[in-house]
């Protein structure tokens, strides 16, 4: 079987409509889609200097996907965010930092993301190596009671010490806490810039009150969105996010402000059309967008990695973020999957929308 109808049979019944689906909302021709050419065409007219566009240069040069404008990024920060024994217990083996390193490249990924502490320990072994991105802030779960607060665990100086081509943050968007990590980060990346490293942004929404009537509005295209789109403007080159799965969280929340066209015109209910709307608003991909993986739910992993991968893809994203569905398995199994998942950026079958 061809990697093209493995991909096929994987998507299942939601082959044809997610494979020959058209957008005509917000129209492909006014993207800025990947491309082998992205970091001199897009970045390069930009304020980045050029010690930032080198960093770029070797993030979008390694891997399977080298050259093609499109990211896959192997991320394991879930010791601190969903703490260690909850996600190293299916396979104990990531305890190690050199392991997860070595799945990444064995993966063929661009980069691997992760904390201060796995990539200082085995810096001087794999820093030339592999891409590093260090995650620079997380939100630790020894806080009783647990909240939505992201805090620094190191300098960005640092992470340029211990070689890292790049800097993560997450800013939890609608918390308590967001105004002060929205500052954080803004100065972090200002820093990494002047350093010469890219910058990565996870815009995750979170508050309680983003429930309503029993739908979860975390994840709506209209919210998501508008973080996404302050996180290209505090100069994040890369933006990590939550595949949409609804809109209207505006609407149903009664909050923030809104325009009846964002729900008429400029997407659908069809999850092509609501991740292009966050393509749209990360500066309509000047700032790429790659969208996370999710948790590990066992067997269905490697469809709904596909599934995912295709969306973004389609709608004209950069790629995928995708950790805990390759390490909770055994090594070469996750090494599979996440070439299966590179294999829908390398299929010219697979065209934007």
């Amino acid at each position: 079987m061809s990697s093209y109808n493995k991909l096929v049979s994987l998507l299942g019944s939601e082959a044809d409509s997610l494979l020959n689906h058209e957008s005509k909302t917000i129209s492909k021709e006014h993207l800025q889609l990947p491309n082998p050419q992205f970091v001199d065409k897009v970045f390069g007219q930009s304020n980045r200097s050029p010690q930032v566009l080198r960093s770029l240069g070797q993030l979008f040069g390694a891997g399977r996907l080298a050259n093609t404008g499109y990211l896959s990024i192997f991320p394991v920060d879930q010791g601190i965010e969903h703490t260690a024994g909850a996600s190293f217990a299916p396979n104990p083996i990531y305890f190690d930092p050199e392991n997860i390193i070595r799945l990444a490249i064995e993966a063929g990924c661009n980069g691997v993301a992760t904390t201060f502490g796995v990539l200082g320990m085995m810096s001087r072994k794999y820093a030339h190596k592999i891409p590093f991105i260090v995650k620079i802030n997380h939100n630790e779960l020894l806080t009783y009671p647990n909240k939505f607060d992201q805090i620094m665990f190191g300098s960005v100086k640092e992470a340029w010490n211990l070689g890292a081509v790049a800097v993560g943050a997450t800013i939890y968007f609608g918390s308590e806490e967001s105004n002060r990590q929205l500052v954080e980060v803004a100065e972090a990346f200002e820093m990494a810039h002047e350093l010469g490293m890219a910058t990565i942004l996870w815009c995750y929404t979170r508050n309680n009150a983003f429930k309503k009537d029993g739908v979860d509005y975390h994840n709506a295209t209209d919210v998501s969105s508008q973080a996404t789109h302050i996180g290209a403007t505090i100069q994040a080159d890369i933006i990590k996010q939550k595949l949409p799965v609804n809109n209207g969280g505006f609407k149903a929340l009664n909050f923030g402000k809104s325009h009846p066209k964002m729900y008429s015109e400029l997407t659908t209910d069809h999850p092509i059309d609501l991740c292009r709307y966050q393509v749209a608003n990360c500066f309509m991909g000047r700032a790429g967008l790659i969208n996370s993986g999710g948790e590990s739910a066992g067997a269905s992993d490697l469809a709904e990695s596909v599934r995912t991968a295709v969306i973004n893809k389609r709608a004209g994203g950069m790629g995928l973020i995708l950790g805990r569905k390759a390490f909770q398995r055994p090594f070469a199994e996750g090494v599979e999957l996440l070439h299966t998942v590179q294999d829908v950026y390398l299929s010219p079958e697979i065209t934007v929308a």
